[in-house]
């Protein structure tokens, strides 16, 4: 997205909104709470006037969901309608199971009517209530905007609600949204409408850093005479984009049997099988952290990272002693990040077929697609998946295990060599699961949507990537770790990279909460340290900045920092790297009680 001007959003839109809001604030006390529960999420629903089934929930809340923020609900509210009278008309041919009339209309609809109304009055009620305290209190509007902006609209807080349901039929893209969400929040940035103490007791901090196109940079590091002599191991990898937004990635572990210069580099994976498709992942940005391991991977330290980009290649150069290393992959979110459903085909491709002879095949597409499966979770690259390479896999898409008994079973029944399983094996192996199943391709699609996939076979919500390790005096070796507290050692090293490189600039009138800014020589990373022992909310405005995308995906956020705690604010790339980009950011916190 961009940090640009954008039409104001009509008041059908601000009242859908609106109506999300209260829903969401008869449950939680602020629109910065994450949803953190299929329990939570269905009263949530409820509020807002839905009729969740268990296929609803189980939908929007999958065995990798954690959390659910506020953007997350409004999109669910945007897809599941209000009930109507056609889904009370399917419940009551639900009731007459026989058809013979032994329910009659009238009572069917004294039934329902009685509790519809009570329950929509109930929601109402709620609704109306969570309105009041929205509207009536100055500090709850600043604090609760979460994700998306607040503007009550003109019609009174009793019609919001037809308002909302008209609004929600409004096609709009993913884009729209924020943009009306940037715009929005212009307005109310102006609003005079808080309490002059407020005013008085706010404390801010601006940042403006001007950065030249990168067509305009040469990179710093150069690639070191002689490369092609020097000892050599890789390994694949894919960045996988989840349910709630965050990012996740195996990591590695680097040996370095004795001290020698090293040139490491971490670029995305262009797929053989997808000749002219297109491969939007080939656009993300990619780092490569290298941590010295410690007696525990807490006790890790930061050597560095990959700050210089060689064409497609983000590159890192520099000595490293005889020792074991974490290498932890990282994307900064502002490139892969979830995506509009709308431009999607209602109708699936076709995964399976019977052939003349009525027997069940794969389809060309779905071969070509499990093709390149295959070459994303073949980590080594040697044609080949060994079990513990195909565990990965498993583990991603099933979340259990193959044990050695079921290895040996397919060794018996699918092509393998070396005791590993060979491509014709792979698609022999998902051709029997679908034979299973009758042709059902329920289980196909959950595969391939947990790799990246999307109901077109376009990948859209994951990023194959490589990383090549050069040593100049021995031989190095990669191996794959699993991604059990992956993140945190992950966020030390992210957070290490940011404050080791900047100085700490206090808010104004604050001696305890500090923003760090990073500028790299392709992206500016901002972290707030909150020393004291009270959480604080920090409002972030981008809007001055230009040709600029964040990893928050919105101009305008708030972001909670626990007590004595850093946490990362936000990620900033240009949108169009031929050019110059701005960053222009304005840190605000409200002390006020």
């Amino acid at each position: 997205m961009s940090f640009q001007e954008s039409p104001r959003p009509s008041d059908e839109e601000e009242a859908f909104y609106v109506h999300c809001r209260a829903a969401y604030l008869s449950l939680f006390r602020s629109s910065l709470t994450n949803i953190a529960s299929k329990q939570q999420l269905c009263r949530a629903l409820q509020q807002a006037g839905r009729n969740p089934t268990h296929a609803t929930l189980n939908k929007y809340w999958t065995p990798r969901t954690s959390k659910l923020n506020f953007d997350d609900f409004c999109e669910i509210l945007k897809n599941e309608k209000k009930t109507d009278e056609t889904e009370l008309m399917r419940a009551f041919k639900k009731m007459d199971l026989n058809s013979d009339g032994y329910i009659s209309h009238s009572e069917l609809e004294k039934a329902l009517t009685t509790f519809c109304r009570l329950l929509a009055s109930t929601a109402q009620q709620c609704e109306a209530a969570a309105l009041e305290r929205l509207e009536a209190n100055a500090k709850l509007k600043r604090q609760n905007f979460g994700s998306r902006s607040y503007s009550p609209p003109k019609s009174s807080v009793s019609s919001a609600s037809s308002a909302a349901q008209a609004a929600a039929t409004v096609p709009q893209t993913a884009e729209t949204l924020q943009a009306e969400s940037d715009t929005t929040l212009k307005k109310d940035s102006r609003s005079s409408s808080r309490p002059s103490s407020a005013r008085s007791r706010r404390s801010s901090l601006s940042n403006s850093i001007t950065m030249t196109s990168s067509s305009a940079r040469a990179s710093k590091i150069t690639e070191p005479s002689g490369l092609q002599e020097w000892h050599h191991s890789s390994m694949k990898g894919c960045f996988f984009l989840e349910e709630d937004g965050s990012i996740s990635s195996l990591q590695y572990e680097l040996h370095v049997p004795q001290t020698t210069n090293v040139y490491l580099s971490i670029q995305p994976l262009s797929l053989s099988h997808r000749p002219g498709k297109p491969s939007s992942w080939m656009t993300v940005d990619t780092a490569l952290f290298v941590m010295a391991a410690g007696e525990t991977k807490e006790e890790s330290s930061l050597v560095g990272f990959t700050e210089s980009k060689d064409k497609d290649k983000y590159v890192w150069k520099g000595e490293l002693h005889a020792g074991t290393y974490y290498l932890l992959p990282f994307t900064s979110g502002c490139k892969l990040k979830k995506r509009s459903k709308k431009s999607e085909s209602n109708k699936p491709v076709q995964l399976v077929y019977r052939t003349d002879s009525g027997e069940l095949d794969l389809t060309g597409e779905l071969r070509e697609v499990l093709s390149d499966v295959f070459e994303v979770i073949d980590l080594d690259g040697n044609g080949l998946l060994s079990l513990e390479e195909y565990n990965f896999f498993e583990l991603r898409t099933s979340g259990e295990k193959c044990d050695k008994d079921a290895w040996a079973v397919c060794k018996e029944n699918f092509d393998m060599r070396k005791n590993q399983l060979t491509l014709q094996g792979f698609v022999e192996l998902n051709l029997m699961e679908a034979t299973e199943k009758d042709g059902d391709s329920a289980d196909l699609w959950i595969i391939l949507e947990a790799m990246g996939f999307n109901r077109m076979l376009e990948l859209v919500d994951a990023c194959p990537f490589q990383i090549d390790v050069h040593c100049e005096g021995t031989q190095p070796s990669i191996q794959p770790l699993s991604m059990d507290s992956g993140p945190k050692l992950q966020n030390q090293a992210l957070q290490k990279s940011i404050t080791a490189r900047t100085g700490a600039k206090a808010l104004r009138g604050q001696d305890n909460i500090f923003i760090y800014t990073y500028r790299g020589e392709h992206r500016i990373s901002s972290l707030i340290a909150n020393k004291t022992n009270q959480k604080v909310t920090v409002h972030v405005n981008n809007e001055q900045s230009r040709n600029c995308c964040s990893s928050r995906g919105m101009s305008v956020f708030a972001v909670e920092v626990p007590a004595r705690t850093k946490t990362v604010c936000q990620h900033i790339l240009p949108i169009n790297e031929r050019h110059d980009w701005t960053y222009n950011c304005v840190e605000t916190i409200v002390t006020c009680t």
